[in-house]
């Protein structure tokens, strides 16, 4: 008998333009996304509204449409201008052959099936991403040889993230819901066998003061699953990231995994620091690492070995906020409220053309050394005029407390509660850690010598995504799912290193 909680997760399409999964204001989204998208390629887009064969059959392909049947209910949903748009924007693709240009690919159901058909025909080793958020832990991995073969989260925004940016995942396995409802059930969504599990759950009750297991503790209820996660799928190795505070307790996490897995692990952990991997961010995690009793002796190598080979990929040379962020276009603040859906050439645009191609060797990095066409997320939220005084006339490191912004600041009695209420980031030195709490101001996070907050993009640069990668949603839920994010960067250093013994 199927067990009723398999209906309690949905899963995303692997069309883009689905809507059955998407709601009229998510489908909308994701149509003028695309006509942007098209219109920067072609620098303009001149009305051929005329609809023939190719550019039903065309619309069939993306998925925007079942058949050429729904073509008026197509225009009445979107109203005559924006179906207009998009007529022009289909017949530019048929006209000049974008269907396979990688900004256009993202969006065509055709083109994301043969991805997918090839990565499920391929012999890779594979993950599973728990609490994958907008999916920088899967692109590290995936960049370093992993095939994705289940990913969870219960936001949905991340999620659209998530599966627009990997089209090479087939969006069955890409799930929406809690892991409550998945750990006990867990076979009945993956049929693979597992190499990996990763994931980080979110852990309150690490006090070495509270005699309770932190299994037991009903603030740790998401790690408890993530252990029978790890239980029921018996994968050859395990990843688990977590705050630094989590070692307080991590001899009891490396009990409570093999009190509860019958075949055993060898566990080991480590604090590592993004910054150590060529990331232009102070950022540290605990990271533990497992690795299943038979694989550790038939591989002949132990987590603590594991940890020791991620810990030597260290590099020498830090990466300075500038170099992560220098190449993209200057902006001023929004002065318009709840403008985030509006661009202009002053505040930016949440899609864009690149303003200039030199880069550094940190962007060329992240970017896998392919040049890109188009920048995404790089828009200035609003700001007051009492904020953009302030910003600009502090310096780079100056804080509430500086003496420059005395005599406006808002908290002036009560400096000592808010000294980090603004601070100038430091151009040469790697930035502070990016958190989702920049979805509700950016004043921590002022750029250098702009009266402004960095952009989703500029933080997105600061997590190490390439540029390539276009976050969805309202845009305050943009810096949510990027300050959330594992670093692609430090996710790729510590694949490489499982890779060689998957």
């Amino acid at each position: 008998m199927k067990d009723k909680t398999i209906d309690t997760l949905e899963t995303l399409s692997t069309n883009v333009f689905d809507r059955n999964v998407l709601s009229k204001k998510e489908f909308l989204e994701m149509i003028e996304n695309f006509i942007t998208t098209v219109s920067w390629l072609k620098n303009s887009v001149v009305k051929d509204t005329d609809y023939n064969l190719y550019s039903l059959s065309s619309m069939v392909e993306f998925g925007i449409i079942n058949s050429e049947d729904e073509i008026e209910e197509l225009d009445e949903l979107l109203g005559r201008d924006l179906f207009e748009d998009l007529l022009a924007s289909i017949n530019y693709v048929i006209e000049d052959e974008l269907i396979e240009y990688p900004d256009i690919a993202k969006f065509s159901k055709v083109c994301r099936e043969k991805l997918i058909d090839n990565e499920e025909k391929s012999n890779k080793p594979t993950l599973v991403d728990l609490f994958c958020g907008a999916g920088g832990l899967s692109l590290g991995f995936t960049q370093e040889g992993f095939r994705v073969v289940f990913a969870n989260d219960i936001d949905k925004a991340a999620l659209r993230t998530y599966s627009f940016n990997h089209p090479e995942i087939d969006g069955k396995r890409v799930t929406l819901g809690g892991i409550e409802d998945i750990a006990h059930n867990i076979h009945h969504y993956i049929g693979d066998s597992v190499d990996v599990i990763a994931g980080g759950p979110p852990c309150q009750g690490f006090s070495t003061a509270n005699r309770q297991r932190i299994i037991d503790d009903p603030r740790n209820v998401l790690y408890k699953y993530y252990v029978e996660s790890v239980k029921r799928l018996l994968p050859k190795f395990f990843i688990m990231e977590n705050v630094k505070g989590m070692k307080n307790v991590a001899e009891q996490v490396i009990v409570d995994f093999n009190d509860n897995i019958a075949v055993g692990y060898d566990i080991d952990f480590e604090i590592f620091n993004a910054r150590n991997f060529g990331v232009p961010q102070n950022r540290e995690r605990l990271i533990y690492i497992g690795i299943r009793e038979d694989i550790k002796k038939e591989r002949g190598v132990t987590a603590e070995e594991i940890i020791k080979l991620i810990r030597d990929e260290h590099k020498d040379v830090e990466t300075g906020l500038m170099d992560a962020i220098d190449s993209l276009r200057k902006l001023e603040a929004s002065r318009i409220k709840n403008s985030t859906e509006l661009g202009d050439d002053i505040s930016g645009y949440k899609i864009s053309k690149v303003s200039k191609n030199i880069e550094s060797e940190y962007v060329s990095r992240i970017n896998n050394g392919e040049k890109v066409s188009l920048t995404y997320n790089h828009k200035a939220r609003y700001n007051n005029d009492r904020d953009i005084e302030i910003f600009g006339r502090m310096l780079p490191g100056d804080k509430s407390d500086s003496p420059r912004i005395a005599d406006i600041m808002p908290y002036t009695s009560r400096n000592h509660m808010f000294k980090d209420k603004y601070f100038k980031l430091i151009p040469e030195v790697p930035c502070k850690t990016i958190t989702a709490h920049m979805k509700f101001d950016c004043n921590m996070y002022i750029h250098p010598y702009q009266a402004r907050g960095l952009t989703p993009r500029e933080a997105a640069r600061v997590q190490s995504y390439p540029d390539s990668y276009f976050f969805l949603g309202a845009y305050t839920k943009t810096y949510q799912q990027i300050g959330n994010s594992v670093p692609p960067l430090m996710a790729r250093a510590i694949a490489g290193k499982i890779q060689k013994y998957v």
